[in-house]
């Protein structure tokens, strides 16, 4: 019930970002897909990873596993990852049409603009000290009842 409850307030609440989502998702329809806690999950080949809506997408790659590799597992990487993403999924319930403005727009900056990059690297910042990453963290971790990226530094 919990999962038909998630999936129909994301195809309502959440619809502007699943809309994107599932766009998006029909430029990956090769890559590895699987439900997670009513989130379709995909597996891609980029760098980074995205949730919008009902869809998650999740990196392959792990560019960042070299610097906890002698911490966890691959495997626990990419799950603590999954657990943080699934996290924005539940911003989107609880935005819903707000989530693109609140939390996509400014975490795509806090990731993406260089300048931010570069200070989070000089001074040792956790990109998941940001408010839309920290509040992602704990949302994931309160729903799944799974670590999730903590204050890891990936940069």
């Amino acid at each position: 019930m919990k999962k038909a409850l998630y999936v129909f307030w994301q195809c309502t609440f959440g619809i502007l970002q699943t809309l994107v989502g599932l766009a998006h998702l029909f430029t990956c329809l090769r890559c590895p897909h699987f439900w997670y806690h009513g989130a379709l999950v995909t597996r891609w080949q980029y760098r980074a990873s995205v949730s919008l809506g009902l869809f998650v997408f999740v990196t392959d790659e792990m560019p960042y596993y070299d610097r906890v590799a002698g911490q966890m597992t691959r495997q626990q990487l990419q799950q603590r990852l999954l657990v943080h993403e699934y996290g924005h999924t539940i911003q989107s319930l609880l935005l819903g049409p707000l989530y693109l403005l609140v939390i996509g727009v400014p975490s795509t900056l806090w990731g993406f603009l260089p300048g931010l990059a570069k200070k989070r690297r000089e001074q040792g910042i956790s990109y998941f000290s940001f408010f839309t990453e920290k509040w992602a963290n704990a949302l994931g971790e309160k729903v799944t009842g799974e670590t999730s990226m903590q204050q890891m530094l990936i940069d």
